[in-house]
């Protein structure tokens, strides 16, 4: 696969309660990422740049939640995450800047 197309897949990591539990319990990570993204991409992308091996991944779309801007309705916009589930005894550590 394309590095420069692997380096633009990952948007960011999804940091919640829900996303710290599902962390500690099953060994997953979840990243925001772009919306056309595959999950061969994604895998290649958190194995190249964290170095860690990639069990599965699991992609979900996150539909915009429905707002009232002053007297506007609107919505935010749609959005893909994916679950990356690690090998054991793998992890990823976003304190201190990502890694092993």
């Amino acid at each position: 696969m394309n590095q420069e197309r692997l380096m633009q897949v990952l948007l960011a990591p999804q940091i919640s309660e829900k996303a710290t539990f599902i962390a500690d319990k099953n060994e997953q990570v979840i990243f925001r990422v772009a919306p056309d993204a595959t999950k061969p991409e994604v895998k290649g992308a958190v194995e190249l740049l964290f170095k860690v091996a990639v069990k599965s991944v699991q992609i979900a779309n996150v539909k915009g939640k429905h707002k009232k801007f002053g007297r506007v309705m609107g919505r935010r916009k749609t959005w893909k995450k994916a679950y990356v589930c690690l090998q054991p005894g793998q992890e990823i550590n976003f304190v201190d800047g990502g890694g092993v």
